[in-house]
């Protein structure tokens, strides 16, 4: 069935939704004064000089684009952020029925899309800026999400299988797309399971495989990542003196080894443990 043709309009407000909602009622305010200002002096309608016919009609029209402009933009841009805020609270309302449901399978009766909302979620919670790089039936370029947060970008590829294991060949596509967009790493995340061959291909790139186990553990805590409790003994550290995780991108904490060859020895850990092992030495 061929995909039904989106109006200009549509595109505008997808667009517009896909932003925090405080963005679109900015843009609604500034275009507004923004084209007003352009219709405060009207063109003259009357030559100075004879030839000067046409420069008065672009005028005429550039006016009356403004005039009609005026109203109609910032009417756009106030539907895309009203959108936003719907799509907001229907995110929020997905995240704490899916982190509170007792049942284990409540990720399976999720639509793709759907799936693809939760993670963004997810990733809020955790102090990310998201965007949702496709909709319903959209081409998303192989990544689901873009994630920012501390001047450092993520790419996300989201993967709903629930019988089939997630591939090398979806890890190594992924960092195809970080290294093209010079992305600082990525996350794969799905709520069925990896390869052994996707898991140790993902330990040698700047990607984070999250599956289906984790996550439903992640969900329940329903609070920041940085808060799982690491196995190895963390020592509070200032955040600004706190590196960054060369992986994921999250604040590093200074632990010591409490067992193996380097036992008694500190060294720098990914907050995220166990989803994120990275380590740095001091």
């Amino acid at each position: 069935m061929a995909r039904k043709k989106r109006s200009a309009f549509d595109d505008i407000v997808e667009i517009i939704a896909r932003l925090p909602w405080w963005v679109g009622l900015l843009l609604a305010v500034v275009s507004y004064f923004g084209l007003h200002a352009l219709t405060i002096t009207p063109p003259s309608t009357t030559p100075a000089i004879p030839g000067q016919i046409g420069d008065i009609i672009v005028a005429q029209m550039f006016y009356m684009m403004a005039f009609y402009g005026q109203y109609l933009l910032p009417a756009i841009f106030t539907v895309g952020a009203l959108v936003s805020i719907l799509r907001r609270h229907k995110r929020t309302q997905l995240y704490q029925n899916v982190s509170h449901a007792p049942n284990q399978k409540a990720l399976e009766h999720l639509t793709w899309h759907e799936f693809e909302l939760l993670i963004g979620e997810w990733f809020r919670h955790q102090g990310y800026t998201v965007v949702e790089t496709g909709g319903v039936g959209e081409p998303d370029g192989g990544v689901d999400l873009v994630l920012s947060k501390q001047n450092q970008t993520y790419l996300v590829q989201c993967k709903h299988w629930k019988a089939v294991q997630v591939g090398v060949n979806v890890v190594r596509e992924l960092m195809g797309v970080i290294a093209v967009q010079n992305a600082t790493g990525g996350f794969v995340i799905t709520s069925g399971r990896f390869s052994d061959e996707a898991r140790r291909f993902a330990d040698q790139a700047q990607i984070t495989l999250i599956d289906g186990h984790q996550l439903r553990r992640l969900l329940r805590q329903h609070s920041k990542i940085s808060t799982i409790s690491p196995a190895a003994q963390n020592i509070p550290v200032s955040p600004e003196t706190a590196p960054i995780c060369p992986k994921c991108g999250a604040t590093m904490v200074l632990r010591t080894a409490s067992k193996g060859a380097n036992a008694g020895r500190s060294f720098w850990g990914c907050s995220q443990f166990p989803v994120c092992r990275a380590t740095r030495p001091i």
